[in-house]
């Protein structure tokens, strides 16, 4: 805990101060070795490292926070969260109802966090083109096509979350360890599973 943070909070207007003890508190809880500072007058939390994984500050009517990772700023976007142009990932928050329940932000500060730590930045992305996904194999197309649960989940997924799979299965020399792969994919993702799953501690 940084004491320049408690006093952030302190001169805050009344109803951010829960909003923004919260957010730390959900911080802290998913990430118990994160780091905070202060930059650019507002209070942002950190890899033991020094590498930025989310900031938070408050204004006269509303509060912000922010997730530095492209591909957790996208989920977000899927689940209905948008920024609507101001600072932050979302949007103007005015109550602690504003932000999204505990698990489901627990499992985005964890996520956030893994993907800077693998080296993705969001002031990086914004300087560089998207990459392009890779083309989707007309098989596994026509997989996901036949099911509905898989399809709608799958279309809510990150381009990073949609690349992992596409490329798993691309990869395949045989048809028969593509055909494989095909099938599991389409039983994970209905289930609402990332690639990796297995090794994802969220």
């Amino acid at each position: 805990m940084d004491a320049r943070v408690d006093a952030y909070i302190a001169k805050a207007q009344p109803f951010a101060q829960p909003i923004l003890n919260h957010i730390r508190e959900t911080v802290h809880r998913a990430l118990p070795e994160v780091q905070e500072t202060i930059n650019w007058s507002m209070p942002f939390f950190t890899t033991p490292g020094g590498k930025i994984i989310a900031n938070m500050a408050a204004f006269k009517a509303h509060c912000s926070f922010g997730l530095w990772a492209s591909s957790v700023r996208e989920q977000l976007k899927a689940a209905g969260f948008e920024s609507d142009g101001s600072m932050g990932t979302l949007g103007r928050i005015t109550s602690v109802k504003d932000l999204p329940a505990d698990r489901m932000l627990l499992k985005l500060i964890k996520e956030a966090a893994a993907a800077v730590e693998g080296g993705e930045s969001l002031m990086k992305r914004k300087k560089t083109a998207a990459k392009a996904l890779p083309e989707i194999n007309p098989e596994f197309a026509a997989a996901l096509k036949k099911n509905k649960a898989a399809t709608k989940v799958y279309e809510a997924f990150s381009p990073s979350c949609k690349r992992e799979y596409l490329e798993w299965i691309n990869e395949a020399k045989r048809d028969a360890t593509r055909t494989t792969r095909i099938e599991q994919a389409v039983t994970w993702i209905a289930e609402g599973k990332q690639r990796n799953w297995k090794y994802q501690n969220c």
